[in-house]
């Protein structure tokens, strides 16, 4: 017979889970087996000054999570064997991006799949996501694409004024 404290518990876990799924843009599911325990430290530390949330749950809590908010039952696929979890609430991009350099550079372990806003992807969908620019430089690029017109606007009516300028400066000073 279950422990009522015992289910009580797992419920509490399900329901923080399932808001840091509702709140988080992106999710990837990362199998970490065979990273070493400074390379995990290191791993946690890059996430946490990107914003990322990385840990370690259990797949049948968070796969109930998933099913409380909603999201799509193939999720369930990426939820064998051990699995760590990195929550990406500012920037969607970030997890999928600092996940696919240590898969990269360390060569031992491997994105499963994950969600983006609420949408079950792939490893290959979750590597596409990494590729993509930061929040910070798709706002840059906008502005500079932005800039760029008005700048040439500017150059175009100043060399307009200096050629105007130069011919309206002789009739000004003849009328003093």
């Amino acid at each position: 017979m279950a422990n009522p404290a015992n289910i009580e518990v797992k419920a509490k876990q399900v329901e923080e889970i399932r808001e840091k799924l509702e709140k988080a843009q992106s999710v990837v599911v990362f199998d970490y087996r065979g990273l070493t325990v400074e390379e995990v430290t290191n791993l946690r530390s890059e996430m946490r000054k990107a914003g990322v949330e990385y840990v370690v749950l259990k797949n049948h809590i968070v796969n109930r999570a998933a099913q409380a908010n909603g999201i799509d039952d193939s999720f369930h696929n990426y939820l064998k064997g051990p699995s760590a979890f990195a929550f990406g609430y500012e920037d969607a991009v970030a997890p999928a991006r600092i996940l696919k350099d240590a898969v990269k550079k360390l060569k031992k372990c491997e994105i499963k799949g994950g969600i983006i806003n609420g949408v079950v992807t792939d490893a290959a969908g979750m590597n596409t996501l990494a590729d993509l620019p930061s929040k910070e430089q798709l706002i840059a690029r906008l502005l500079g694409s932005m800039m760029s017109p008005v700048s040439k606007l500017a150059v175009a009516l100043g060399q307009i004024l200096e050629q105007k300028g130069g011919s309206d400066a002789a009739p000004a000073e003849a009328a003093e």
